[in-house]
């Protein structure tokens, strides 16, 4: 997506409808200086006030994103372009956020020993209360850190049934409970009902991984 295009297109559109930018903000709920932001290209409008910024636009979400106006000629093949590249740019953002839960647990592992380790030396040398005091802590320190980490791990991509093929969002509390070899975990399949190992993906589409 052109964020460049889209904000100049956003500015046009802005005009035709006689709205300053403060105005447009203010019918939004935001600050005029996102507005600005769109508008130069530095960021895109959330998801959450599209619709309601076409609808004051006088626009559509396809045409927004897109950064011009569509004629029904081209229009579904706009809509497929689009759907396209922001299918990939979240493919990205949920291979990058398991890159990050890698390095997360990896740091919190180190911090953990590294802690535990310091804890029973200090008890070992007669400073019982605090190298227990620490070890609890680290201990405490493990545990929303491994709840966040399971979190990306349930939110980025999709697990696959190797009974049926079928790819999908498992809730929270069976990734929580389902046993695990890496990021393949032993679940019930929402499809065919068998349990078995599924194997983490980021693509919903079959045959990409």
């Amino acid at each position: 997506m052109d964020q460049v295009k889209i904000g100049k297109f956003i500015s046009s559109c802005r005009k035709e409808a006689g709205l300053t930018q403060a105005a447009l903000a203010d019918r939004l709920g935001i600050t005029d200086r996102a507005v600005s932001k769109w508008e130069t290209g530095k960021s895109l409008p959330d998801a959450s006030i599209m619709i309601e910024l076409c609808k004051i636009l006088n626009i559509d979400v396809n045409e927004l994103l897109t950064g011009e106006h569509i004629t029904m000629e081209n229009y579904k093949d706009k809509a497929e372009e689009n759907l396209l590249e922001m299918t990939a740019k979240v493919e990205k953002r949920d291979k990058l956020l398991l890159q990050i839960e890698i390095v997360m647990i990896t740091v919190v592992i180190i911090l953990l020993i590294l802690m535990t380790s310091i804890g029973s030396y200090m008890c070992e040398n007669g400073q019982v209360v605090p190298g227990t005091i620490l070890i609890f802590s680290s201990l405490l320190l493990l545990i929303p850190f491994l709840y966040f980490g399971l979190k990306i791990e349930h939110d980025a991509g999709y697990y696959e049934c190797p009974n049926c093929g079928e790819r999908y969002v498992p809730t929270m509390k069976a990734i929580i409970w389902a046993p695990h070899m890496g990021w393949n975990r032993k679940l019930t399949c929402p499809y065919c009902g068998k349990k078995a190992y599924h194997k983490k993906v980021i693509s919903k589409n079959r045959g990409e991984n």
